[in-house]
Parts: C-alpha cells; sequence; structure tokens
C-alpha cells in the first residue's frame, strides 16, 4: 500500500505498519468490492463497475445481510437508520480507508483495555490478532464492538518486527448477537456478522 495513501488518509492514532497489517488481513485491492452474507452463506452479487453500482448493491442488502465494502471492508449500515443515510463516500478509497481505520483503531482500544492496557510491545501481537477477529465477526468477549463507545487512549507502541498470526478464517462462527436484523428499520442497531475480507496476515 502506498505509504503517501495511508499517511493523507489512515487514522493518525494507527503506525502505517498497524495499517497495512489490517488491510492486508481483512481489506480488498478493489475499492469497489462488495460482499454480502445472509445466515452465514455468501450471496453471490454482480460485481460493480462503478461507484453507483456498488452503492446498489449496498443499499439492496443492508439491514437484510451483512455488508461490506471497499478497501477496509467496511461494515455498510453501522450508525445509519436508513439506507438513504449510507453514503457513497464508502467507495471512495481515502475514505474508506479513514473509516475503516479509525473503527479499527477503536477495535484496538477496546481490546488493549481488555487486556489491561499492557506497555510490553510482545502484547500487541496478539491484541491485534483479537482486534482482527472483532473486525471480522463484530463481537470481542460478548460485546459489539462496532456501537461500542471508544475507550479512548493511545494505541501501545509497537515492535516493528511484531509477529502477526493470521486472521480468523472468514468463515468462523458468528456470535448470535450479531446475527442479521429481522426488520430492515432496525439498520441502525444491527450488528455485524462476518467478514468476506480476503484473509492475507502477515507473519
Amino acid at each position: 500500500m502506498d505509504p503517501a495513501f495511508i499517511k493523507q488518509c489512515a487514522d493518525p492514532a494507527l503506525k502505517p505498519a498497524i495499517v497495512e497489517q489490517f488491510v492486508s488481513a481483512v481489506g480488498s485491492g478493489d475499492p469497489l468490492a462488495v460482499t454480502v452474507k445472509s445466515g452465514g452463506r455468501l450471496i453471490l452479487v454482480p460485481k460493480p463497475k462503478t461507484p453507483d453500482e456498488a452503492m446498489g448493491i449496498v443499499r439492496e442488502y443492508v439491514g437484510r445481510a451483512v455488508v461490506r465494502v471497499g478497501v477496509t471492508q467496511f461494515p455498510a449500515g453501522v450508525g445509519v437508520k436508513n439506507t438513504s443515510e449510507i453514503s457513497s463516500e464508502l467507495v471512495e478509497p481515502c475514505e474508506n480507508l479513514r473509516k475503516g481505520s479509525a473503527m479499527f483503531a477503536k477495535i484496538l482500544r477496546i481490546v488493549r483495555k481488555w487486556y489491561g492496557n499492557p506497555a510490553n510491545s510482545e502484547v500487541f501481537p496478539q491484541i491485534f490478532d483479537d482486534a482482527v477477529y472483532a473486525w471480522n465477526t463484530g463481537q470481542f468477549e460478548g460485546q459489539g464492538v462496532f456501537q461500542s463507545q471508544d475507550p479512548g487512549g493511545a494505541i501501545a507502541e509497537t515492535s516493528d518486527k511484531a509477529k502477526v498470526v493470521e486472521a480468523e478464517p472468514a468463515d468462523a462462527a458468528p456470535a448470535e448477537s450479531e446475527a442479521e436484523p429481522s426488520n430492515a428499520n432496525d439498520i441502525g442497531v444491527a450488528g455485524i456478522r462476518i467478514d468476506l475480507s480476503r484473509i492475507g496476515g502477515q507473519k
């Protein structure tokens, strides 16, 4: 990933190396990539060729299925109550990286707090792996991470040689509380169930 792109677009709370590891583990090289799952099964959708086509697919399935979008496979529908509120910025690479890296930074802080905010950089690989799992499933220790409050605090400094274990397979069983919404009007409270990312955790 282009360092200039990361510097311009990613959340400054994350080191560029962490952003790269995050996108490698959960993201897509295609900014228009839309993945949809329902009931734990992949729904085949046409490959969008334009931002409008991608957003059409997103709006069609959000509220009825789990939808991930763009370079970070951001969970579409988080924090919105109506599909009309979903912005086409999701398929703009810079904005998608900005949103995705900010959300992942929050998840890292949630996981790090659970670990007791350790200062030892050797613990970071496990924190990172747990955060990736939480991104994929929407859950960490029974907590829905996408809608949870940000605990705040800095993300621990890490060694450049920190080992990152491969992410949880995309077909991992989701937590029951992350099931698809039963009502299209419940989009704002719907959890994100599973990630269909291209897994590529670095070692």
